[in-house]
């Protein structure tokens, strides 16, 4: 058996054992180290991925650890091994893949969703999922390599060249990454984010950031683009207002990446699409060159991966490390460490 974090139903979580499953023919045995609370889990905990989520269902894809066992077959790695996981488990088959679109299969397996996740203490995957790690990152840093990725390939998506105006709209976990990376890339970066804890911990991060409730957007891109626009707008709010905001601030041929999740439809200005000639780009996932490239961003410092962590917990504490995200305190990135089960400090 082994601890893990399960989803029951909305907003109901538990911390339970489970039985563990030995490494069979091309798979690993993990010990997962820590494991991140992205807002893909959050959508999970609300109840709104409940057509794909089979309960109970171990949550967690944002992780690091170490390999156990392998299983018959599996050559390349040993136990010991510090590895990270892309949670992406296509069938090879379907149109997409066949295009070389695999991360985006139309029957796509992205564990930690459609099957068991990382939070817990013994995790078996198939051994071409894992992704090696520098032995000198450590684990808890090495866990947002997973949310880097995701940075990576929007950044690639939107083709960012050097010296373009970008603007991201949301400062949270993964916007700030995208600027960071966008950034990187040799482009001019502004963040717009409500939230005045991200605000500041963005700036920290040396990163201009605009509050779309004090300050006049419009006026600001007009001065900072001498009235052409932003080339760049990604939309990372989740937001309504954050997909008006990501459409009004680009200029002429500019182009919309959209990152968030939205579960519902929603409005959007299509009038200023056919003014502008403006593009939206739909950025789903990674591949495995991004998630390459996130190992070298974060193990080179690129991407100040200790400076987003706001709290790790132990596992028996992630259900209300998911009520403490839900309630939109001053936190970025909670880990879960699911290397030790000892009840620690209130969240």
């Amino acid at each position: 058996m082994t601890l893990a974090t399960r989803y029951l139903s909305a907003r109901t979580l538990d911390t339970a054992p489970v039985p563990s499953t030995p490494p069979g023919p091309g798979e690993v045995e993990l010990a997962p180290a820590y494991v991140g609370i992205c807002g893909t889990d959050l959508h999970i905990f609300h109840g709104d991925m409940d057509a794909r989520v089979a309960v109970p269902a171990v949550l967690g894809h944002e992780m690091a650890g170490r390999v156990v066992r392998v299983g018959p077959g599996v050559e390349d790695w040993a136990p010991g091994n510090a590895v990270t996981v892309m949670p992406l488990r296509w069938d090879d088959t379907c149109p997409a893949c066949r295009a070389g679109h695999q991360h985006i299969c139309q029957h796509l397996d992205f564990i930690g969703i459609d099957s068991p996740g990382a939070m817990q203490q013994r995790w078996t995957v198939p051994a071409s999922t894992l992704i090696r790690l520098p032995a000198t990152l450590p684990l808890d840093r090495a866990a947002l390599v997973e949310p880097t990725a995701v940075a990576v390939h929007d950044v690639g998506r939107a083709a960012i060249r050097e010296g373009e105006r970008v603007v991201v709209v949301g400062g949270g976990p993964v916007g700030v990454l995208i600027a960071l990376v966008a950034q990187a890339a040799g482009a001019d970066v502004r963040v717009v984010e409500l939230n005045a804890h991200r605000r500041l911990l963005a700036e920290e991060l040396r990163l201009t950031v605009w509050d779309p409730a004090a300050e006049d957007l419009a006026e600001l891109v007009r001065q900072w683009t001498g009235d052409a626009g932003a080339d760049v707008a990604f939309e990372v709010s989740g937001a309504a207002g954050g997909v008006d905001t990501a459409v009004d601030v680009l200029g002429v041929r500019g182009r919309l990446c959209l990152v968030a999740i939205h579960p519902q439809p929603r409005q959007i200005n299509l009038h200023r699409f056919f003014w502008r000639e403006l593009t939206l780009i739909g950025a789903r996932l990674y591949d495995r060159s991004d998630f390459e490239k996130a190992v070298t961003l974060v193990a080179d410092g690129t991407i100040p991966a200790d400076r987003l962590i706001s709290k790790v917990v132990p596992l028996t504490q992630a259900p209300a490390a998911f009520e403490a995200l839900e309630s939109g305190g001053n936190v970025m990135k909670i880990l879960v460490d699911c290397t030790d089960d000892t009840p620690g400090a209130a969240v």
